[in-house]
């Protein structure tokens, strides 16, 4: 059966707790010593009791064990503060770069609108002008361009516009041609009536409507 592992924790009684406190102190007092006899290891062991009482072994001499100590610790996080150092001398450098960027970009953006020439030379100014013709030409070779993409749409609407406008002529063609025919008929009923009508409307009669000859 295996048993689980029971969790450290510590000892409430202080009278446990002292006996406790000097056999684990004496058993690791002993390790350290056997382990700088077996091994030949620089051991140094420090312990404070809970009442404040010091207890230490040095296989050699305590001091010179921390003080080899310090140089290890000091040599071990030594390269990491430099490499720090030299990234932040880096971070600083490239920073200082880029506002003196930010400085020439402005400068000659304010010449460009026409801003701050008092100082410049005529070389200079000459430089200015020669790089804002070469902004115009090139902003006039795209306006040309967005033109003949304006014409070029349009072009394409009316293509549209045109085959739409055929199929509504077609349409509109066939509904004449079926409406035509009956509308000849009508036509020449209506003429039939109109005859029949003239002919009754001309029968007239002169005189009183006594005097009508009745046949």
């Amino acid at each position: 059966m295996v048993r689980g592992k029971t969790q450290m924790r510590r000892i409430e009684n202080a009278t446990s707790r002292q006996v406790t406190f000097s056999k684990r102190r004496n058993g690791l007092l002993k390790k350290a010593f056997e382990l700088s006899v077996l091994c030949d290891a620089e051991v140094g062991l420090v312990i404070f009791s809970p009442r404040g009482k010091l207890y230490e072994f040095a296989s050699s001499s305590m001091k010179e064990i921390i003080e080899r100590y310090k140089r290890h610790t000091k040599d071990s996080v030594q390269p990491e503060n430099q490499a720090g150092a030299q990234n932040l001398q880096y971070m600083q450098h490239e920073a200082a770069s880029l506002m003196k960027k930010i400085e020439l970009l402005e400068t000659s953006k304010r010449k460009l609108l026409g801003e701050g020439l008092q100082s410049c030379s005529l070389q200079e100014l000459q430089q200015i002008e020669k790089q804002l013709e070469r902004s115009v030409s090139t902003i006039r070779a795209r306006k040309i361009q967005v033109f003949k993409e304006q014409v070029e749409r349009l072009k394409e609407k009316e293509k549209i516009l045109a085959a739409e406008n055929a199929i509504l002529r077609e349409k509109f063609g066939g509904l004449q041609q079926t409406q035509t025919p009956s509308a000849e008929k009508g036509g020449e009923a209506r003429s039939t009536d109109d005859s029949e009508k003239s002919d009754v409307e001309t029968e007239l009669f002169i005189g009183p409507p006594e005097c009508r000859i009745r046949h």
